[in-house]
């Protein structure tokens, strides 16, 4: 049956309309970015099937290009709009960090590390350098590879805090094994960091974990 002959609060669009995007399953939110199905399949048959086959929503949007467009009813066009609105997200949740202190909306600050982090599939290291009233100056990723195995350098952290004159700083990082119980090399980088950093006067506020749908604070457990 096709959409159009659905009862109307049933319809994702009107749904949406109705009673907002978070009464919406993944399915009916994938729907109306598809807008259309294919032939035999309404586009909200065909977000359910691509959500199975690739794993969840998370799963689908972080999929290559070429693994992307291998799925029925997708191609080059989809998977560009895709990225413009993941994207889209990113830039919002940096925005609203840049016009508050970061720790005035704890749960803004975890969305937007996991917006930026949550899908890489290599461990990356970044830094959310902030100004004197802890909003946010500039994100960057400095390190990639593993804690162990590719060097975090606490000295470039606290030079480039330098040059954009911050006042204090969150560092980050993910853990792709979708385990966010932070390690004891976590707990080494982070007090590295904070002696480098206090010789200049600046403060390290947190070290996240980020991994699958969680964020460990680390000064949240104590760590810090």
């Amino acid at each position: 049956m096709a959409i159009t002959d659905w009862p109307v609060d049933e319809r994702p669009r009107e749904k949406l309309l109705q009673r907002g995007a978070a009464a919406l399953a993944d399915a009916e939110l994938l729907a109306i970015f598809l807008r259309t199905g294919v032939k035999g399949k309404s586009a909200v048959d065909l977000a359910r099937e691509l959500l199975a086959e690739h794993g969840g929503l998370c799963a689908l949007m972080a999929a290559s290009q070429e693994r992307f467009c291998r799925s029925h009813g997708l191609g080059d066009a989809k998977y560009v709009q895709l990225q413009a609105v993941v994207e889209m997200s990113r830039r919002y949740l940096a925005e609203d960090l840049r016009q508050r202190p970061v720790f005035a909306s704890a749960s803004a600050t975890r969305q937007f590390l996991l917006a930026q982090l949550r899908q890489e599939v290599r461990e990356v290291f970044a830094v959310l350098y902030l100004d004197n009233q802890h909003g946010l100056l500039v994100y960057e990723p400095l390190f990639y590879g593993t804690i162990d195995g590719a060097a975090v350098y606490p000295r470039e952290i606290a030079r480039r805090a330098l040059e954009l004159h911050a006042a204090a700083l969150i560092v980050a990082h993910n853990h792709p094994s979708g385990v966010a119980e932070p390690s004891d090399a976590d707990v080494r980088i982070t007090k590295r960091i904070r002696e480098a950093l206090a010789l200049l006067d600046i403060r390290l506020l947190d070290h996240c974990v980020v991994a699958g749908p969680e964020v460990i604070s680390l000064a949240e457990r104590g760590l810090l």
